[in-house]
Protein backbone atom coordinates (compact mmCIF):
# COMPACT_ATOMS: atom_id res chain seq x y z
CA UNK A 1 0.00 0.00 0.00
CA UNK A 2 1.25 3.43 -0.49
CA UNK A 3 3.00 4.94 2.62
CA UNK A 4 1.01 8.46 2.32
CA UNK A 5 -2.74 6.88 1.91
CA UNK A 6 -3.18 3.14 3.42
CA UNK A 7 -6.30 2.14 2.19
CA UNK A 8 -8.64 -0.37 3.28
CA UNK A 9 -8.18 -2.74 0.14
CA UNK A 10 -5.08 -5.04 0.63
CA UNK A 11 -2.87 -5.78 -2.58
CA UNK A 12 -0.09 -7.42 -2.74
CA UNK A 13 2.53 -4.91 -4.21
CA UNK A 14 2.99 -1.45 -2.40
CA UNK A 15 4.07 1.84 -3.88
CA UNK A 16 5.75 5.14 -2.54
CA UNK A 17 5.82 8.53 -3.62
CA UNK A 18 7.93 11.90 -2.82
CA UNK A 19 6.35 14.41 -1.40
CA UNK A 20 6.21 16.57 -4.37
CA UNK A 21 3.60 14.07 -5.74
CA UNK A 22 0.63 15.91 -4.52
CA UNK A 23 2.07 19.04 -5.71
CA UNK A 24 2.74 18.34 -9.22
CA UNK A 25 -0.70 16.60 -9.35
CA UNK A 26 -2.26 19.76 -8.50
CA UNK A 27 -0.80 21.65 -11.05
CA UNK A 28 -1.74 18.70 -13.51
CA UNK A 29 -4.88 19.52 -12.60
CA UNK A 30 -4.94 23.30 -12.59
CA UNK A 31 -3.04 22.83 -16.46
CA UNK A 32 -5.71 20.45 -17.77
CA UNK A 33 -8.82 22.87 -16.08
CA UNK A 34 -7.37 25.67 -18.03
CA UNK A 35 -6.61 23.38 -21.44
CA UNK A 36 -10.65 22.72 -20.72
CA UNK A 37 -11.64 26.14 -20.51
CA UNK A 38 -9.60 27.01 -23.78
CA UNK A 39 -11.55 24.19 -25.75
CA UNK A 40 -14.55 25.14 -24.18
CA UNK A 41 -13.92 28.79 -25.78
CA UNK A 42 -12.83 27.67 -29.12
CA UNK A 43 -15.74 25.23 -29.28
CA UNK A 44 -18.18 28.37 -28.47
CA UNK A 45 -16.66 30.39 -31.32
CA UNK A 46 -17.44 27.09 -33.97
CA UNK A 47 -21.35 27.06 -32.56
CA UNK A 48 -21.62 30.82 -32.43
CA UNK A 49 -19.32 33.20 -34.13
CA UNK A 50 -18.26 30.89 -37.70
CA UNK A 51 -22.06 30.20 -38.33
CA UNK A 52 -22.23 34.30 -38.97
CA UNK A 53 -19.42 34.20 -41.42
CA UNK A 54 -20.73 34.61 -44.79
CA UNK A 55 -19.64 31.62 -46.81
CA UNK A 56 -17.84 33.51 -49.49
CA UNK A 57 -16.36 35.83 -47.01
CA UNK A 58 -12.28 35.79 -47.17
CA UNK A 59 -10.69 34.03 -43.88
CA UNK A 60 -7.38 34.41 -42.18
CA UNK A 61 -5.44 33.83 -39.50
CA UNK A 62 -7.03 32.14 -36.78
CA UNK A 63 -10.47 31.40 -38.47
CA UNK A 64 -8.90 29.72 -41.24
CA UNK A 65 -7.40 27.51 -38.71
CA UNK A 66 -10.65 26.60 -37.39
CA UNK A 67 -12.73 26.38 -40.37
CA UNK A 68 -9.95 24.34 -42.32
CA UNK A 69 -11.06 20.58 -43.14
CA UNK A 70 -8.63 19.34 -40.28
CA UNK A 71 -10.43 21.26 -37.74
CA UNK A 72 -13.17 18.73 -37.95
CA UNK A 73 -13.46 14.80 -36.90
CA UNK A 74 -16.30 13.61 -39.03
CA UNK A 75 -18.03 16.69 -38.43
CA UNK A 76 -17.09 17.62 -34.74
CA UNK A 77 -15.12 20.63 -34.21
CA UNK A 78 -11.45 19.41 -33.08
CA UNK A 79 -11.88 21.68 -30.09
CA UNK A 80 -14.67 20.11 -28.40
CA UNK A 81 -12.91 16.33 -28.20
CA UNK A 82 -10.42 18.21 -27.13
CA UNK A 83 -12.72 19.05 -23.92
CA UNK A 84 -13.02 15.45 -24.12
CA UNK A 85 -9.35 14.72 -23.45
CA UNK A 86 -9.17 17.12 -20.72
CA UNK A 87 -12.01 16.17 -19.08
CA UNK A 88 -10.42 12.76 -18.92
CA UNK A 89 -7.01 13.54 -17.45
CA UNK A 90 -9.07 15.96 -14.74
CA UNK A 91 -10.92 12.99 -14.00
CA UNK A 92 -8.09 10.80 -14.09
CA UNK A 93 -6.21 13.25 -11.55
CA UNK A 94 -9.13 13.12 -9.36
CA UNK A 95 -9.57 9.85 -9.03
CA UNK A 96 -5.93 9.37 -8.03
CA UNK A 97 -6.43 12.37 -5.13
CA UNK A 98 -9.18 10.03 -4.35
CA UNK A 99 -7.24 7.05 -4.07
CA UNK A 100 -3.74 7.57 -4.74
CA UNK A 101 -3.68 4.49 -5.89
CA UNK A 102 -0.63 4.27 -9.09
CA UNK A 103 -2.23 2.53 -11.22
CA UNK A 104 -3.94 5.98 -12.25
CA UNK A 105 -0.69 7.18 -13.19
CA UNK A 106 0.20 4.40 -15.13
CA UNK A 107 -3.28 5.03 -17.10
CA UNK A 108 -2.37 8.55 -17.71
CA UNK A 109 1.20 8.14 -19.39
CA UNK A 110 -0.44 6.62 -22.73
CA UNK A 111 -3.12 9.36 -22.57
CA UNK A 112 -0.83 12.28 -22.05
CA UNK A 113 1.24 10.91 -24.50
CA UNK A 114 -1.54 10.67 -27.32
CA UNK A 115 -2.30 14.24 -26.47
CA UNK A 116 1.37 15.49 -27.28
CA UNK A 117 1.37 13.62 -30.54
CA UNK A 118 -2.23 14.28 -31.71
CA UNK A 119 -1.27 18.29 -30.65
CA UNK A 120 2.07 18.17 -32.40
CA UNK A 121 0.46 16.91 -35.52
CA UNK A 122 -2.05 20.00 -35.74
CA UNK A 123 0.94 22.26 -34.36
CA UNK A 124 2.65 21.12 -38.24
CA UNK A 125 -0.97 21.56 -39.94
CA UNK A 126 -1.10 25.27 -38.81
CA UNK A 127 2.89 25.77 -39.67
CA UNK A 128 3.39 23.76 -42.66
CA UNK A 129 0.08 23.07 -44.38
CA UNK A 130 -2.64 26.12 -43.65
CA UNK A 131 0.07 28.60 -43.18
CA UNK A 132 -1.99 30.31 -40.16
CA UNK A 133 -1.90 30.58 -36.39
CA UNK A 134 -4.56 29.85 -34.20
CA UNK A 135 -3.51 31.47 -30.54
CA UNK A 136 -5.82 29.19 -28.33
CA UNK A 137 -5.21 25.98 -30.50
CA UNK A 138 -1.41 26.48 -29.50
CA UNK A 139 -2.81 27.13 -25.84
CA UNK A 140 -4.09 23.69 -26.10
CA UNK A 141 -0.95 22.47 -27.56
CA UNK A 142 1.28 23.93 -25.27
CA UNK A 143 -1.12 22.35 -22.01
CA UNK A 144 -0.94 18.80 -23.93
CA UNK A 145 2.83 19.53 -23.50
CA UNK A 146 2.70 20.87 -20.03
CA UNK A 147 0.46 17.58 -19.03
CA UNK A 148 3.04 15.16 -20.34
CA UNK A 149 5.72 16.64 -18.42
CA UNK A 150 4.33 16.61 -15.36
CA UNK A 151 3.14 12.91 -15.98
CA UNK A 152 6.85 11.94 -16.00
CA UNK A 153 7.52 14.25 -12.99
CA UNK A 154 5.07 12.88 -11.14
CA UNK A 155 6.84 9.28 -12.70
CA UNK A 156 10.32 10.11 -11.69
CA UNK A 157 8.90 10.69 -7.97
CA UNK A 158 6.90 7.81 -7.71
CA UNK A 159 8.41 4.05 -6.80
CA UNK A 160 5.38 2.39 -8.36
CA UNK A 161 4.60 -1.96 -9.49
CA UNK A 162 4.42 -2.51 -13.24
CA UNK A 163 0.84 -1.83 -15.29
CA UNK A 164 0.91 -5.61 -16.02
CA UNK A 165 0.89 -6.02 -12.02
CA UNK A 166 -2.08 -3.81 -11.63
CA UNK A 167 -4.07 -4.25 -14.28
CA UNK A 168 -6.00 -6.76 -12.71
CA UNK A 169 -6.99 -4.50 -10.01
CA UNK A 170 -9.10 -1.74 -11.25
CA UNK A 171 -12.48 -3.50 -10.07
CA UNK A 172 -10.41 -3.44 -6.40
CA UNK A 173 -9.52 0.20 -7.22
CA UNK A 174 -13.07 1.28 -7.85
CA UNK A 175 -14.33 -0.20 -4.30
CA UNK A 176 -11.79 2.68 -2.51
CA UNK A 177 -13.44 5.33 -4.78
CA UNK A 178 -15.88 8.53 -4.09
CA UNK A 179 -17.30 8.16 -7.15
CA UNK A 180 -19.18 11.56 -6.73
CA UNK A 181 -16.35 13.17 -6.18
CA UNK A 182 -14.42 11.63 -9.45
CA UNK A 183 -17.58 11.91 -11.62
CA UNK A 184 -19.77 14.91 -10.90
CA UNK A 185 -17.06 17.57 -12.53
CA UNK A 186 -16.78 15.12 -14.91
CA UNK A 187 -20.51 15.47 -15.93
CA UNK A 188 -20.95 18.92 -15.18
CA UNK A 189 -18.14 20.01 -17.75
CA UNK A 190 -19.68 17.33 -20.47
CA UNK A 191 -22.74 18.91 -19.32
CA UNK A 192 -21.48 22.68 -20.05
CA UNK A 193 -20.04 21.12 -23.97
CA UNK A 194 -23.04 19.72 -24.58
CA UNK A 195 -25.10 22.97 -23.17
CA UNK A 196 -23.19 24.99 -26.11
CA UNK A 197 -24.75 22.74 -28.55
CA UNK A 198 -27.85 23.19 -27.59
CA UNK A 199 -28.38 26.69 -27.32
CA UNK A 200 -28.76 26.75 -31.10
CA UNK A 201 -31.52 24.63 -31.56
CA UNK A 202 -33.71 26.47 -28.68
CA UNK A 203 -36.96 28.46 -30.17
CA UNK A 204 -35.19 31.99 -29.08
CA UNK A 205 -37.21 34.94 -30.32
CA UNK A 206 -35.59 36.53 -32.88
CA UNK A 207 -33.49 39.70 -31.99
CA UNK A 208 -35.31 42.74 -31.66
CA UNK A 209 -33.43 45.12 -34.14
CA UNK A 210 -33.44 49.12 -32.63
CA UNK A 211 -33.52 51.75 -34.65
Amino acid sequence: MSTETPTSVAFDYEWNYSPQVTSLFGLFTLVAVIGWFVTVALTAIHIFAIPAIPADAPVQGSIEVITSPWAYVVGIPLATLGGVYYLTTIGLALWWFDTRHPLLIKILTPITASGVAFSAYFVYLQLGVIGEICPFCMMSAAATVVLFGLELAILRQSTTPSLSRMGSDLSRVLTETNVAVVVFPILMGLVTIAGLFLVPLLPLPDAVQFV
